[in-house]
Formats: structure tokens, sequence, C-alpha cells
């Protein structure tokens, strides 16, 4: 797989991102700025935080400037046609879980790249999956909803998780990709179609 083509679907999935970054921004209410804030939060959280936690400087969302404009031109999107994008939503969340599928796949490569181990990979491929959403629920002020029973953090260390395993046993780039990249999709997809959720505590919290 060749880096214009990893650049490529990168930018695709950030971009994906960012709109659902953008509804919750428009949503609450947010003017043209917290749009655009939640908007590159969304699209560009999770590569930024893996980036500087593998000591990549700069990240990747200051080197090149297509990073930055491509979150830039969702959030305008969503600004001024919120309302036709809210009514696609369904299909924006079935984008997303390309998304998640590819960020679980080039977080975990890019960590390996860097000479971590299996396990730290892995999870460094789940956190650049995840940590936009995350960002962007804790700015909106709301709980991040990886934590509130839908399955979202696990498939993508599923994914993550296929590609370090192939990893070891030295198969070709594109098959870790493909491969993890499915895993992550298939599981995402599932829960959504069959209304999946991982298991919350029984009965009224005692506090």
């Amino acid at each position: 797989m060749s880096s214009t083509t990893l650049v490529v679907l990168d930018l695709v999935g950030i971009f994906v991102f960012a709109i659902s970054g953008a509804l919750v921004a428009v949503r609450r209410d947010l003017d043209i700025f917290g749009v655009l804030v939640l908007a590159g939060t969304t699209g560009l959280g999770g590569g930024f935080l893996r980036d500087v936690l593998i000591g990549a400087a700069p990240p990747t969302a200051l080197a090149d400037w297509r990073y930055l404009m491509v979150p830039v031109g969702a959030g305008l999107v969503t600004f001024a046609f919120h309302g036709a994008v809210g009514r696609v939503e369904r299909l924006i969340t079935v984008f997303d879980a390309f998304g998640l599928a590819l960020f679980c796949v080039t977080g975990s490569l890019k960590a390996l790249n860097y000479g971590l181990d299996p396990v730290p990979a892995a999870l460094l491929g789940m956190v650049t999956a995840i940590g936009g959403g995350i960002a962007r629920d804790l700015l909106a002020g709301r709980v991040p909803e990886v934590f509130r029973g839908e399955l979202y953090a696990t498939p993508a260390l599923a994914g993550a998780t296929v590609v370090v395993v192939l990893d070891l046993l030295d198969q070709p780039t594109l098959v870790m990709a493909a491969a993890g990249a499915g895993v992550c999709l298939v599981w995402r997809l599932l829960a959504l179609r069959l209304h999946w959720r991982a298991p919350m505590p029984a009965g009224p919290a005692n506090v």
C-alpha cells in the first residue's frame, strides 16, 4: 500500500470524523469557531495524541497543511448545511465505522514503525481511532460515547491487535491493513445493525 493511498484514506477518515464533531457542536448551539474547534478535535485528536506519545515530532497534523484544511472544510460544510448533513447522519455513522477501521490500522502501523512492542502498538492503534471522539465529547460537556456502552473501542482494539499479530508473523503490510480493518469494520457494523452493547452495571447505582 503506497504512502499516497494511506494519506488519501487518512484524510477521508478525518473528514468523516470532523463532520460528526461539527454536528455535535451545531446541536450544542456553538458558534462557527466552536464548530471548527470540535471538527478539528474530532478529526485530528487521535492521531495527534498518538504522534505525541511515540515522539513523532512535529505531529502530522501540524506538518502537513492538508491535515488542517480537511477538518476546516468539513466544519464549514456542516455549519452551512447542517440540516442536510443531519438528515444523512445514519450514512455518516457507516462512514464513521470505515474511519474507525482505517485509523486503528494506521495508528498501530505507525507505532510499530517507531519501534513499539506489539501490546503498546495495539493500544495506540485504538487510541488513534477513538481519541478524537473522546476529546470531542469532553469539550462538548458530555460523557464520551465509548464509556456509555457503545461497542466502539473494542472493535478498534481488535483490529489493531490483528495488525500487530500479523506483523509478528511477517505478513505484508497490505494483508495486515486489510485484515485489521476488516475485523474492526465488520464488528462495528454488526454492533450498529444488531444493537450490540458492552456490559453495563446491573441494578441502580449505590450512590
